[in-house]
């Protein structure tokens, strides 16, 4: 969330990001009352303390001199004060988690090179890689391929979970392990370090992380215990160092996580999204990084720069675009997404978000790092390296042979002891 000095002090930059983003301003109006009757009622409260202070002394003094004349007088006067202390700290807290849960709902500031746009169409092109396959065949679908080579079972995983769950079979079983650790590979050679989360959350955690209320509906919640299912390991990575003070020396911290993640993806979303592109459980490899507020810009591109780099290693065709002010959710500040040439579907389709949150993550962590003039936020980022059910699907449609087999990417070939081509499983 936002800095509430910026609701104080600054309040301009606030509203402008809302005329951006063309939503409204009365929840920053909302925010500046909730604060204002906050402070009032805070000190009204230490009045009413301060008031109940000096009469205790004077009660004490009273009492000292034997005159209880005068101890019943203060005490007829301040009789209702701890009652009325009790309401107004009640107040103050009632409008302070008033204020706060408020605040929480409101979006980041965004970077100035946000491009406008009332949706995805707004988006525009960062850079093109490559080249679009070239086949002298009508390509088919992920969906078509992963049928006709047995590598996916659909129907006996929604018999035994329910419907976008899987069972992921022979030798895109086994590509899907090589991707990991490909993907593990080349990010911890560039510095980062291998974390495996914990795969739930409790809610607090969460709330520091994203904003629940819009987030909340595709998460799988677990009953009695009051916790969630991760979305992504970007969520447990970012809040590992919730309620720390770190020392500047640490920065920046640089992780790559493996998780499998759960997502109550809901709806109907297109032919293209059937088979394994839209699915409720899926394993991603995450870029953290969490870094001094003067480096984050920088680190963005860094980030994006392995997402290149590793993608430019399987060979995959793919655009990345800016994402516009009307297709950008609540944390991020700047975001790009990575979105690879799917042949069946004809498309592009998004295979890796980037971000950066700035200091939005932190204050709801209260996340800080230690400086001379007191503690203050760190900032945090995230991109996705590779989530490996959309992998697959980029990879088998740009690699497909007429036959319906798939030419394995190059850099994969190490990890599946040389073999050149996914052949299809027997059952």
């Amino acid at each position: 969330m936002l800095d509430m000095k910026l609701f104080r002090d600054n309040p301009e930059v606030i509203r402008r990001d809302h005329e951006r983003r063309g939503i409204s301003q009365e929840p920053i109006d909302e925010v500046i009352r909730l604060d204002k009757e906050w402070k009032n009622s805070l000190h009204t409260m230490e009045a009413s303390r301060r008031k109940r202070n000096i009469a205790a002394k004077e009660i004490a003094e009273a009492k000292k001199q034997g005159d209880q004349n005068k101890v019943n007088a203060i005490l007829s006067q301040v009789k209702d004060l701890g009652l009325q202390i009790e309401q107004l700290d009640a107040r103050a807290k009632d409008l302070l988690l008033q204020r706060d849960n408020l605040r929480m709902s409101i979006p980041n500031i965004l970077h100035d090179d946000v491009p406008s746009g009332d949706d995805e169409q707004g988006n525009t092109m960062k850079m093109l890689s490559g080249e679009k396959p070239d086949f002298s065949f009508t390509p088919k679908t992920h969906n078509e391929l992963i049928e006709l080579n047995k590598w996916v079972d659909l129907e006996r995983g929604a018999k035994v979970t329910g419907s976008r769950f899987f069972f992921l079979k022979g030798d895109l079983a086994r590509m899907e392990i090589a991707l990991q650790q490909f993907s593990i590979d080349h990010l911890t050679s560039r510095g980062f370090t291998l974390v495996q989360p914990p795969v739930m959350m409790n809610r607090d955690a969460y709330e520091g992380v994203t904003d629940l209320s819009d987030f909340e509906t595709v998460m799988y919640g677990v009953e009695p215990d009051k916790l969630y299912m991760i979305a992504t390991s970007e969520h447990p990575l970012t809040a590992m160092f919730k309620d720390e003070v770190i020392e500047p020396s640490k920065l920046p911290i640089m992780m790559v996580g493996v998780s499998p993640c759960f997502r109550r993806e809901v709806g109907a979303h297109g032919l293209s999204d059937r088979g394994i592109w839209r699915v409720h459980q899926f394993t991603k490899v995450e870029q953290i990084i969490i870094c001094h507020p003067d480096d984050s810009w920088n680190h963005h591109e860094v980030l994006l720069e392995n997402c290149r780099t590793l993608w430019d290693a399987l060979e995959i065709h793919y655009q990345i675009v800016n994402i516009c002010t009307g297709d950008m959710g609540t944390v991020a500040a700047k975001k790009y997404d990575l979105e690879a040439w799917l042949p069946g579907a004809n498309a592009y389709k998004e295979i890796v978000s980037c971000s950066n949150c700035t200091d939005y993550q932190a204050n709801r962590l209260k996340m800080r790092y230690r400086t001379p003039e007191g503690n203050a936020p760190v900032h945090t980022l995230n991109s996705t390296a590779v989530a490996t059910s959309r992998a697959l699907v980029a990879i088998i449609e740009q690699n497909q042979l007429e036959d319906g087999r798939v030419k394995i990417p190059e850099v994969l070939r190490s990890y599946m002891h040389g073999q050149e081509i996914l052949e299809p499983c027997q059952w």
